[in-house]
């Protein structure tokens, strides 16, 4: 009986009781892990082509009026692949998002980003816990 107190302080001291639990102390959380970065970053629009054919028809009706004979053909034609080139772009521009992402590198060593459609209160250094997929904090 000698040995039973210095053995239950070696148990004690290499490891954790929780809840009426023991576990080592090296037990890792795959799922935890530490911010490392969170950005802003704007994501262009796509087009649908609705903008383009919206564009090229303005255009080719302005490029109509300019001109007279061949020049005149050769207006409409350029004002309908002008147009049709700034509606696209005007379209992409309308559809772009800010988008908020929170960089998180994982006790396992993996890294993953998530994104918000709203700035977070996520800083770098916080840390978390991944939960059916979704940040929380620890």
């Amino acid at each position: 009986m000698k040995y039973s107190i210095p053995i239950a302080r070696f148990v004690l001291a290499s490891s954790m009781i929780v809840g009426g639990a023991c576990y080592a102390a090296d037990t890792k959380c795959d799922n935890c892990g530490t911010v490392t970065d969170v950005k802003t970053v704007q994501q262009k629009g796509k087009g649908t082509g609705l903008g383009a054919v919206a564009g090229g028809v303005l255009g080719g009706v302005l490029g109509h009026q300019v001109g007279g004979g061949r020049g005149k053909d050769i207006a409409t034609v350029a004002g309908a692949a002008g147009g049709a080139y700034a509606g696209h772009q005007t379209e992409k521009n309308l559809k772009t998002k800010t988008v908020y992402q929170v960089v998180v590198k994982l006790e396992n060593g993996a890294g993953r980003t998530f994104s918000f459609n709203a700035a977070s209160s996520y800083k770098v250094g916080d840390k978390i816990k991944v939960v059916d997929g979704k940040l929380a904090r620890q």
